[in-house]
């Protein structure tokens, strides 16, 4: 995942979750919140792999 696409998805989110605070439900807002967890998560995950290939090409272990 690139750095754009990184930001965007996350700004995404918080826009959702500041909706969620000025139309008063919380559930949107926690749909957000969570949302933001699973795209760092998946951003961190890819990354990991994208390091862990590197490591393979080289020929090196873990």
């Amino acid at each position: 995942m690139n750095t754009i696409a990184l930001w965007v998805l996350g700004i995404l989110c918080i826009a959702v979750e500041v909706l969620g605070l000025v139309i008063g439900n919380r559930d949107v807002h926690y749909l957000g919140a969570i949302a933001v967890c699973g795209v760092i998560g998946v951003n961190h995950l890819l990354h990991r792999a994208d390091r862990d290939e590197e490591f393979l090409e080289a020929g090196e272990e873990r």
